[in-house]
């Protein structure tokens, strides 16, 4: 655990696992609890403070498990309650902290309150969703033109001829948090889940809550009528009493994607979440001038409320940043998955590498998903008639790519993931990004972010400031002996007077730095 028990989040190195394809035991393909039980020595051999689980409840599976059907159990597909409080202990005897994902805004179509919701308009559970008249002579137009997260339109008409609102899929109703039902239900799933010892809840789409109960339409004086809403932050003000009330050291992290930063601050309160996601540093491109003014809004929006920051290179949603970095366009977007546009791996390995140690110096949290130790970029090979992710028949584009299963052992695939054939296919090419094979090789990833995560443990990060080297250097001191440099620049460039402490990409040319590549250095007078 961390030194700084009670507030342990905000320093942390959390560890994202993806349960579908993290490791599979029981040999059908798809990943599972006893998979993550069997291979958590990995974890604790990467050094990580705490692992985030996405959802791994029972559920449909129409958005790979964020259409929650029930939040107090775990889907058979990846195994039993037991099983996952039995994992959660074990975590802990490991030193590891557990974080588990609630998705607040939605729930399953397969649901019992929308089951019930669905089987008459005069059932109670009709006000805990989103169900309206159409429009037109016949009620057969849609209540508002608002588009979804995934594109397409954000209403389904019913049998009875009213219509309720999804953001996401229309297996994905949204929920009714002006009802009182509502916010005691998800306060009494945050008590389900610390009572059986998990550390901190992720909190998926957290602006999202609220809606404008006149149903606006989407305009340039009212662009957001269903997403951070001020009424929003009184959900999370009682569910930081909530995680309070358990002694103070469970946290409460948002994924909020917000490009306002004073109103991502908002939610950072001292009465609010614990931490949030920074995705202005995920899609930030490769760019010094661009990458230094991210960091300098980070550090500025979060000092304002005291709330520690957090960054975040990839996760289940967005291309893995191999590919992203190995691309002449290095920011993110939704578009710019299986685009067609010519990666580089070995510069974007090289980048990453970089990144890697850019990340986790920063002052605050540090996120790694799964994968992204072992070097891993994104299947962009995957024949479409394999995708599962519902955003491919709706944007044209699938973020399968980053889900697939991790390369374990041996050649070729599975690469020792399971004894069948994953859900998703392995490229052939990972036979050199398996943990056995770079387990022991000081020049493979894997190797760098164990050995990062181990002199982060142990070396003397104080107050940041930034050092100049050049205007496409980005470099930086962590107190007087500590800096980060990483060149991003096209040509070698000079050290200051210093002890080489860890160097992403090697080896030096004397005592200059390569382009596209990091290091950490012990400095000297």
């Amino acid at each position: 655990m961390s030194e700084n028990d009670s507030q342990w989040w905000r320093d942390a190195v959390i560890y994202q696992v993806y349960p579908r394809s993290y490791a599979d035991a029981n040999g059908d393909g798809v990943g599972d609890i006893a998979g993550i039980r069997a291979r958590l020595g990995h974890l604790r051999d990467l050094g990580v403070d705490a692992i985030w689980m996405s959802p791994w409840y029972p559920s449909p599976m129409a958005d790979a498990g964020y259409d929650v059907a029930d939040f107090r159990d775990i889907d058979p597909a990846f195994g039993t309650l037991a099983e996952a409080e039995a994992l959660v202990e074990e975590a802990h005897e490991a030193g590891i902290r557990m974080i588990v994902d609630i998705v607040p805004n939605h729930i399953s179509s397969e649901h019992p309150w929308f089951k019930a919701a669905l089987a008459s308009p005069d059932a109670p559970e009709r006000d805990y969703f989103w169900f309206r008249p159409g429009r037109g002579e016949h009620g057969d137009e849609m209540p508002t033109d608002w588009r979804g997260e995934f594109g397409g339109t954000t209403w389904t008409r019913t049998g009875d001829g009213s219509w309720y609102l999804h953001l996401f899929t229309p297996e994905q109703p949204d929920l009714n948090w002006d009802h009182p039902d509502v916010r005691a239900e998800f306060e009494s799933i945050l008590r389900f889940w610390f009572d059986r010892g998990v550390d901190g809840i992720r909190i998926d789409s957290a602006a999202l809550l609220l809606k404008d109960p006149e149903l606006p339409e989407v305009l340039d004086d009212n662009p957001h009528p269903f997403h951070d809403l001020d009424g929003v932050h009184e959900v999370y003000r009682s569910w930081r009493r909530v995680a309070d009330s358990y002694g103070g050291d469970r946290a409460l992290i948002g994924e909020v994607w917000m490009p306002e930063v004073e109103r991502f601050a908002n939610y950072l309160r001292p009465d609010e979440l614990h931490a949030a996601f920074n995705f202005d540093f995920l899609g930030c491109a490769w760019d010094p001038r661009l990458m230094r003014e991210c960091v300098d809004r980070t550090l500025d929006a979060h000092a304002v409320v005291g709330a520690p920051t957090t960054w975040v290179l990839s996760n289940h949603d967005v291309t893995r940043h191999v590919t992203r970095y190995g691309r002449e366009d290095t920011t993110f977007s939704f578009d710019n998955n299986l685009d067609g546009t010519p990666v580089d791996l070995e510069l974007g390995t090289r980048r990453a590498r970089a990144a890697a140690l850019l990340s986790l110096s920063l002052p605050g949290a540090t996120y790694i998903y799964q994968g992204e130790e072992l070097g891993l970029w994104e299947n962009e090979n995957i024949p479409p008639e394999q995708f599962q992710d519902p955003m491919w028949g709706r944007r044209g584009h699938s973020r399968d790519g980053c889900r697939v299963p991790l390369p374990w052992t041996g050649d070729e695939a599975p690469f020792g993931f399971t004894t069948a054939t994953p859900w998703l296919p392995q490229p052939a090419e990972w036979k050199d990004r398996t943990a056995q094979a770079q387990t022991g090789d000081p020049s493979s990833m894997l190797e760098l972010y164990r050995s990062a995560i181990a002199l982060r443990r142990t070396e003397s990060f104080a107050d940041f400031s930034w050092l100049e080297l050049g205007r496409d250097v980005l470099a930086f001191c962590r107190g007087q002996a500590f800096a980060c440099v990483v060149n991003m620049s096209g040509a070698p460039i000079a050290l200051p007077a210093h002890q080489s402490v860890l160097l992403a990409s090697g080896p030096l040319d004397g005592d200059r730095l390569p382009p596209d590549t990091a290091v950490w250095l012990r400095m000297t007078s």
